[in-house]
């Protein structure tokens, strides 16, 4: 049996055609996209590092997009080398802070940012 791979689909509004903000916050590598006939985004898959998530249009089914929630539908936790690096390249990118850059007792330093499509990410390293 292959080693099974955790890959989160975030989904996004319809008609997005620029999802350039993972590549410059994250230094997401996109590896492959499937385009609509008018160039909008129906898929994409992305690697962080070798970490794979998806990007999907919002089509008919149980799954949303935060625009279409009302708020975010998931919190998307990565673990980097310098959090406060990689926070500030997201704000450059157009993420919005929730929470501050912080050391916290239980041995994480982390902050909390709200990517351009509404999704909650928590950046964070062990210390």
């Amino acid at each position: 049996m292959a080693t099974p791979i955790f890959a989160p689909m975030l989904i996004i509004p319809n008609g997005i055609s620029d999802v350039s903000f993972y590549t410059k916050a994250f230094g997401a590598e996109e590896i492959r996209r499937f385009s609509n006939d008018d160039g909008s985004i129906h898929v994409v898959e992305f690697s962080i590092d070798g970490a794979t998530f998806h990007l999907h249009e919002q089509w008919e089914t149980r799954l949303i997009s935060p625009a279409k929630a009302g708020a975010s539908t998931v919190s998307v936790n990565i673990f980097v080398d310098d959090v406060d690096a990689v926070v500030a390249r997201a704000v450059t990118a157009g993420a919005r802070i929730t929470s501050p850059v912080q050391d916290f007792d239980y041995g994480y330093r982390q902050g909390d940012i709200i990517d351009i499509f509404g999704h909650c990410w928590q950046i964070q390293k062990k210390i």
